[in-house]
Order: structure tokens, then sequence, then C-alpha cells
């Protein structure tokens, strides 16, 4: 009624720049050191902090998302790969915006093979919502954290196909390393289910 609340509003302000001005002496004259980032960037860090991108960059949280890739193990003996995609269709019929393509394997008589002989991801439709790893019964589509893919190309680059999409689950286990092992936990749980 008589600018309490716009005082109010400012006052907020100037408590956010006060603060922020407070943690930069705080760790002066290393304000961009890990220790400094870790902390200002975490919940208990107060004021406003702007990193200096390129040069610097925050981690990636875990749940982050972005385009989806295929898992595949490796064999220790042979180095063979062993994909864990199905091609049952399942993510193709959850995407929202229908940005999968995946043509079953054959083998020599005709008959279909539970492996893709062809899988595509459109990136420029993709949403990123992660239907296809949510819905995937196998673990065989992960989200990606990898979100530098700027390019001058529009078409034939930003389809990706089954080579560019397979990544070993050494690097699943890197980027996630929570969900996999939960997930690790509970192949192992109903193993043990059957087995009794």
């Amino acid at each position: 009624m008589l600018g309490l609340g716009i005082a109010k509003g400012l006052s907020v302000t100037l408590k956010h720049f006060v603060e922020t001005y407070i943690e930069d002496l705080r760790y002066f004259p290393r304000r961009y050191s890990e220790e400094a980032m870790e902390f200002r960037q975490s919940v208990k860090g107060r004021g406003l902090f702007t990193v200096q991108y390129p040069e610097q960059e925050l981690p990636v949280p875990e749940s982050f998302r972005y385009i989806p890739f295929l898992v595949y193990d490796e064999d220790g003996e042979s180095g063979e790969k062993k994909i864990r995609c199905t091609a049952c269709g399942i993510c193709t019929k959850v995407c929202p915006p229908q940005c999968i393509w995946i043509v079953r394997a054959k083998d020599e008589k005709g008959k279909p093979v539970s492996q893709p002989a062809e899988f595509y991801i459109d990136i420029d439709i993709c949403m990123n919502c992660g239907f296809c790893a949510e819905f995937c019964p196998f673990d065989s589509i992960v989200m990606d954290h990898n979100w530098k893919m700027a390019d001058y190309e529009r078409l034939e680059s930003h389809i990706f196909d089954l080579h560019t999409l397979l990544k070993p689950a050494s690097y699943y286990q890197q980027i996630r390393p929570v969900q996999y092992a939960e997930r690790q936990a509970g192949k192992k749980k109903e193993r043990k289910g059957k087995e009794v």
C-alpha cells in the first residue's frame, strides 16, 4: 500500500548482492578454485555466482539426460561386443516425437534375430525425455551426458546410426555410477529369486 512490497523486493535483491561479495571475499584471491566452485554451486552456497564458460564448466549431475545411447557389454576374453538391445521396439513405441527407427536383423533363412541390424535416432527431433531409457526392459538405452554437439550441418550428421550410438557398459558406469550400481543390484536379486 505504501510501497512496502517494492521495498521488500528490493531488500531481497540487496541481500543477494551483499552475500555475493561476502562470498567473493571469503574465497579471495582464488574465487574460481575447484573448492570455491563446488561450494558456491551447492545448495549451501549464497549469493550469485557466474561460471567463466568455456574456461570453467560445472560438473554435470548424474541425473542429467541428453541424447540416448546404446549400451554393449565387452567379452573379456574375445573382446567381442555384446549389444544389449534385442530390437523389441518398445523404445520406438513410447518415444513421443517418434525419432527412433529400428530394423531387426535376420539370419540366413530370413527369420528375425533378437538383435538390431540398423538403429537410428534423429537427435534434432529427440526431446530428451528419457522414456526410451525408462521403458527399456533390457537396460540397453541410457541417456548420455554429452551435450556439446554443435555442428554446421543439420541433416546426415544429426541422424545417429548404430555405430555412433554404441558405447560400452564401462562408460555407462562412469557417467551414472549410482544408477549403474542400483541396476546391477536389482539384477543380482532377480537372479537369486530365479534360483530359489
